[in-house]
């Protein structure tokens, strides 16, 4: 009862797409692509908001009290 063959993956896979058919699984397929696109793109501008903009040194003495 262990995993499934290739012949089983090639069945589920002509089952699927005879259910939904190709353009509908297209389209799905894409939208996900997008939303990956998206949320990498937010995570890139989390990052970027994390990091201090401002990089100024400021110099001087500190005095001991």
């Amino acid at each position: 009862m262990g995993s499934l063959s290739i012949w089983h993956w090639l069945i589920v896979l002509l089952v699927v797409v005879l259910i939904f058919g190709t353009k509908k699984l297209r389209n799905i397929g894409s939208d996900l692509g997008g939303a990956v696109k998206g949320f990498k793109e937010g995570m890139k501008e989390g990052d970027d908001t994390a990091k201090p903009q401002d990089t100024r040194t400021i110099e001087g003495e500190a005095k001991e009290k």
